[in-house]
């Protein structure tokens, strides 16, 4: 008998179809996503379809993520996600769930899928009045360029990072690097990032930022001047005039309006920078990591010399960040210089007061995506429908079960709350892009009238009952009327 006689069959490979990648998986493997594999040559997704589980009395829902199901008998209900529901790109078939079900005496479809985003970028806000860098300046992992520093907001810095030129438009390292990077943050792991003539960061979505290896601890309780507005009653009577150093708005109680109400006296204090309003200042210093994230160790070096026709010696003066971090108390000497002197104990409370309304700084992470292309076909026959449906409320959308925001204008573009997903809500595939869930919940009439996959849609609880699932306490019951 010859050795080609005697030799074992090859296993087959089975070719997945999931991505444009179209793998062929041998037989106990996975393809380069990790997601899908072949069981015994049929092509299996590795991972469970994820239900999201209602708890206790009607309308109480427990947090994500707060345990897995246990296997006891339920009676509440549950919410099918796209977690682990598989896709069907390109998507001229129907999505892998359509599931039918009713919410508060209403039959709803409710269509499951993982849409495959090479459209998709990642919103990061970090709490903290320091500077991190200039705006536009890009934002890198390594030696590459995954996005950019953009506008500031109230006691906030953003980034915007991902997006589908750094995905695809500059070489297939740098979309590899930027793909990992978004699968990476969007999971809740530490990122690492450096800012062209900025500072190094390390973000962790719902976690404390890390900026030039410090952890930061508060965020500011608002710009100088509305921490005058805010403290202006504690600080009148005790001090002859407080000054709130901010990055962008430098408050002088004496000034503003709220000293002026408050009947506080001028105190011949002149600061530097550009004025606004009256006690509100523009650019007293060059933005940066000290006093109220500008660059100032010093905070004198924000004054000039007093107005001797107005001050007087023995004049005290506070002065302190939008944080409370930084504080110091002073006395003008006989040559209206100010002295630092140790703070007297109320105002002491007051920079307390300070720390204690400041959010505590967190950086939070959005996942914001363009569901458009095909993805709708998996749907509905009529892919412009299902927008139009989203547009007049009629369908609600949800990404692993939690809430989104979706843009005004044309398309489905959506942001959502990593830290609000179930736990491994994303993946990707080598194309680059990445993996996230969708649903679109919406009446049966309603479905039926977009055209939608009839003859694909199955019972919630024959999905339940043949297909291996995986249960997490906490759902979020979409219902119709709820804004999308």
């Amino acid at each position: 008998m010859s050795d080609v006689e005697t030799r074992a069959p090859r296993a087959e490979k089975v070719r997945c179809e999931a991505c444009p990648i179209r793998c062929r998986i041998a037989v106990g493997r996975t393809g380069a996503c990790d997601r899908y594999g072949n069981v015994d040559g049929v092509l299996t997704r590795m991972d469970p379809l994820t239900v999201l589980q209602e708890q206790g009395e009607v309308g109480a829902v427990v947090p994500f993520q707060a345990r897995e199901w246990q296997g006891e008998i339920v009676q509440h209900p549950v919410t099918i996600t796209g977690v682990g529901a598989t896709t069907t790109y390109p998507d001229y078939k129907p999505a892998p769930f359509i599931v039918s079900s009713e919410q508060d005496g209403v039959d709803v479809v409710t269509v499951v899928t993982e849409g495959i985003f090479s459209y998709c970028g990642v919103k990061v806000k970090i709490d903290t009045d320091r500077h991190v860098g200039p705006e536009t300046a890009t934002v890198r992992v390594g030696d590459t360029a995954v996005g950019h520093v953009t506008t500031a907001e109230y006691g906030s810095q953003m980034l915007a990072l991902g997006g589908v030129n750094h995905l695809t438009g500059h070489g297939r390292n740098d979309g590899v690097v930027t793909c990992q990077m978004m699968l990476d943050i969007c999971s809740g792991k530490p990122v690492e990032l450096t800012i062209d003539k900025g500072s190094s960061l390390v973000i962790q979505a719902g976690q404390a930022p890390i900026v030039d290896g410090e952890l930061e601890h508060r965020m500011r309780v608002g710009c100088g001047s509305a921490t005058i507005g805010m403290f202006a009653t504690r600080w009148a009577g005790l001090v002859d005039d407080a000054v709130v150093i901010d990055d962008h708005i430098t408050g002088v109680m004496s000034e503003h309006q709220a000293g002026v109400v408050l009947d506080v006296p001028a105190s011949g204090i002149k600061l530097r920078g550009r004025k606004s309003t009256p006690g509100r200042y523009f650019e007293v210093s060059e933005p940066g990591s000290g006093w109220g994230g500008t660059r100032l160790r010093d905070p004198l070096e924000a004054l000039n010399p007093f107005n001797p026709k107005v001050a007087k010696p023995g004049q005290t003066l506070l002065m302190t960040s939008t944080t409370g971090d930084h504080a110091t108390y002073f006395v003008l000497d006989e040559a209206l210089r100010p002295v630092e002197q140790e703070m007297p104990a109320p105002l002491a409370e007051s920079v307390a007061l300070i720390q204690e309304n400041c959010e505590p700084a967190t950086a939070s992470v959005l996942f914001m995506a363009g569901a458009g292309g095909s993805l709708r076909a998996g749907a509905t026959t009529n892919p412009v429908k299902l927008t139009r449906s989203i547009r007049d409320m009629l369908t609600s959308v949800t990404s692993g079960g939690a809430p989104v925001y979706v843009w005004p204008g044309g398309g489905i573009t959506f942001m959502v709350d990593v830290t609000q997903m179930p736990a491994n809500a994303f993946g990707s595939v080598p194309t680059p892009a990445i993996v996230a869930p969708i649903e679109f919940t919406m009446p049966l009439a309603d479905y039926e009238a977009i055209g939608g996959h009839m003859g694909a849609i199955r019972a919630l609880d024959d999905v339940l009952a043949d297909t291996i699932v995986k249960r997490v306490a906490g759902a979020h019951p979409v219902r119709r009327g709820d804004s999308a």
